[in-house]
Order: C-alpha cells, then structure tokens, then sequence
C-alpha cells in the first residue's frame, strides 16, 4: 500500500562527526519528510538492523509512509511497526528475539512510551512489539493495510478512526490480537520441552537463522561485485 518516493538522498555520517555526537548513540538512521536519510553506518551493530541495506530499506519505509499520510502525523509504534515489518530481516531472527524478550503486553499507549525511554532494553522491545503488531495487521487485514491507513489519515481521518475503518478494531484490540496469536505460536516449547532445553533450542534456532542470513548477504555482495567489478569508476 505504500509506493517508493521519486528521488531519495542519503546522507551518510561518521561517529566523529559533531552532527553524529548530537545523536544518541543507539539512533542508527532518520528520515525526514518524503525525501531525505540520514544514516550512521557505524552503528549498524543490532536490531532492527542487520546491514546498511537494512537500514535502508527501513529509512525509506519511513519515507513511503510520511509521503503517503501527506505530512501527517502517524504513531511512534506505527511508524516503526511498517519499517521494520517490511525489512526482510524481520521473519524469523526477529520472531526469535522476540520470544526471549515478550515479557509484557502493552497496549499502545505503553507501547509508545517504550520508544522514548532511556533504556536500550526498552527500546528494543518497542521495535519488537511494534514489528509483531504492525505483521499482524498486514496479515489479518491485508499486505496494503498500512498504506490504507496512512491514505485516510492524510484527508484529515485521525488515525485510530483510519485504523478502525481499515481494520474493523481499534489499535488496542488489535494488540491484544497480536499478543494472544503470538503467545499461541509459542506455547508448544514449553509445553514440550524442559526450560533448559527450551533455552537452548531458541538459541540454535537464532544461530541459524543468523547464520543463514550472513550468507544471504555474502551471496549478494558478491553479486554486486560481479556486476560492478571497478566499484571505484563511474
């Protein structure tokens, strides 16, 4: 439901920089209006992102959006539920994170106060939990719901009647959607397995899927080396 903005420019910016030293270290990029990305690659380091190219994808997710809802104001969690949804690193490595870190179930409201608390714990969490509930929305309501949500906003709709008339529910029922379907999905380690065992299966599976993504990137970098074999010319 979003469409991809018509011209982008991407700053980059190191950690020496006195602009980046006037940015909290666990900022890794920002977007501003429909246009512009600025991006601190050296702390690419965690989630919600994995690469540069993780980054960017979610920065111009912030983009699509802020172009579709006309400049319009969308919730924290909204906002960064669609960009991390949408970043490909967000399957199965982020469902893992998150069955290790899902220890509450906010409403929105706490979910946004998450984002501006001065714990990176918290932050992490408001990531996570935004991810799980903005992929339950485009999975129960449709791939184009975001979109369709911002679309209404930006004719002036405030966003949780845009979210009901997309929807059918409000933003909080849709949590609580989220947060019983997800719990769904993870009863059957403990059920099956002692807590030590379950433990260690969830870390393998990280491993592995942290793994299988490392080689997913290795494959693509060497095909862009392939493809541009004089990086420095032209």
């Amino acid at each position: 439901g979003l469409e991809m903005p018509p011209a982008i420019r991407v700053t980059l910016i190191p950690n020496a920089d006195a602009d980046a030293r006037a940015v909290p270290d666990w900022i890794v990029g920002l977007a501003f209006g429909d246009r512009d990305i600025v991006i601190f690659p050296e702390r690419v380091l965690s989630y919600p992102y994995a690469s540069i190219e993780s980054v960017v994808r979610h920065e111009v997710a912030h983009l699509a959006l802020n172009a579709r809802a006309a400049g319009r104001p969308l919730p924290r969690w909204f906002h960064e539920g669609v960009a991390t949804s949408v970043d490909a690193g967000w399957r199965t490595a982020a469902q893992l994170q998150l069955l290790v870190t899902m220890l509450r179930r906010p409403d929105t409201a706490a979910l946004t106060r998450l984002f501006v608390s001065d714990s990176p714990s918290d932050t992490q969490h408001a990531y996570l939990l935004s991810a799980l509930l903005v992929h339950h929305v485009r999975e129960r309501y449709g791939a184009a719901a975001p979109g369709a949500i911002a679309r209404r906003v930006a004719s002036g709709t405030a966003f949780a009647e845009a979210f009901a008339a997309e929807s059918g529910v409000t933003p909080d029922r849709a949590a609580a959607e989220a947060w019983a379907g997800y719990r769904r999905w993870t009863e059957w380690v403990p059920a099956v397995t002692s807590p030590s065992t379950a433990w260690a299966v969830i870390v393998l599976l990280a491993l592995a899927a942290f793994v299988a993504q490392r080689r997913r990137r290795l494959r693509r970098r060497r095909q862009w080396d392939e493809e541009d074999p004089q990086p420095g010319l032209g």
